[in-house]
């Protein structure tokens, strides 16, 4: 009775009877079964959903394609924002364990904390890590290699001989597949010999206004760069918009690149050249994933999606 009333918060319990119940609860990655008293065959057809941001035009065009399917097959898209903050994604798998789930699908590139890795080994719940897969994890990993589209940006300035190159990017403490992306730049651009001017702020946003903001910070750094990697295509609108009220010709003194494609729908006189992802697809395949039922000795599964380089007129061609 005592650690019943202790689990729903009730009753007039001596704290320290009340710290130790909820210490050994913890321990045991006990979730309560909010659902266990209107589901007798204890199933449900919620997916559980972690994202960063619901507002990221990335996690929009995924969430689109994990509903397809989800609606196609019965069942019902539950959504959780965690903002890069492992803390927040404890609480919100915690809550979402609660209502007895299908199974979770949970975006990586944050440093995850391991008390979300205990609940989820011990819930018996299938789990789908989104996003992030230079780093696979749980019982299955839909995502794309970060570290290639990294590389792939720096090979389209290198191909171009340019080499007085810069990132501007932000919030990469918390991103750790933007970090990952970085790296991929840093390391092909080190290897040609060209050089690395790198420019990102952690308490910005990953919007158009903080790239017009940082490319602005860049330029008063000195001579420009020949050319700028974005963390994503919103950042490099903006930092394209500051560009061009510096009266700074593209491509033609400095060339621009994205990543994730996002832009290319909006595109009119200007194109971005950015590393294209087939976001759809990646929600459509973690979908799946997360509905596979493999032997329960089965070995995790890794699904690395294929990117590709879309040219724009932001990159002086090759020589």
């Amino acid at each position: 009775m005592t650690v019943s009333k202790v689990l729903r918060g009730t009753g007039r319990i001596a704290t320290e009877t009340r710290a130790r119940v909820t210490q050994i609860a913890e321990e045991l990655g006990y979730v309560p079964n909010r659902l266990a008293g209107s589901l007798s065959s204890q199933t449900s057809s919620l997916i559980g959903i972690v994202i960063p941001s619901i507002g990221d035009q990335v996690y929009t065009g995924v969430l689109a394609g994990i509903n397809e399917v989800l609606n196609g097959r019965g069942y019902t898209a539950f959504i959780g924002e965690s903002f890069f903050d492992p803390e927040i994604e404890l609480r919100i798998v915690h809550m979402m364990l609660t209502m007895k789930p299908a199974a979770l699908i949970l975006t990586g590139g944050l440093a995850r904390d391991e008390r979300t890795i205990r609940l989820l080994r011990r819930s018996g719940i299938r789990a789908v890590h989104l996003w992030d897969g230079d780093h696979p994890d749980l019982d299955a990993t839909v995502g794309l290699s970060h570290r290639t589209a990294g590389q792939l940006a720096a090979r389209v300035f290198l191909q171009a001989g340019l080499t007085r190159c810069a990132y501007i990017g932000a919030q990469l403490d918390r991103d750790l597949c933007a970090a990952c992306r970085l790296d991929g730049y840093s390391d092909a651009l080190s290897t040609a010999n060209a050089t690395l001017q790198c420019l990102t702020d952690a308490h910005l946003s990953r919007t158009a206004e903080s790239g017009y903001e940082l490319t602005k910070r860049l330029l008063e750094q000195g001579e420009p760069p020949q050319a700028i990697h974005y963390l994503n295509d919103a950042m490099a609108i903006g930092g394209l918009r500051f560009l061009s009220e510096a009266s700074i010709t593209v491509p033609q003194a400095v060339s621009v690149n994205g990543f994730n494609g996002t832009a290319l729908p909006h595109s009119l006189s200007t194109r971005l050249t950015t590393i294209e992802v087939p976001l759809m697809e990646v929600g459509r395949r973690a979908a799946t994933a997360a509905l596979t039922r493999p032997p329960t000795d089965a070995e995790a599964t890794v699904d690395l999606i294929e990117i590709s380089l879309t040219i724009g007129n932001t990159t002086v061609s090759r020589p």
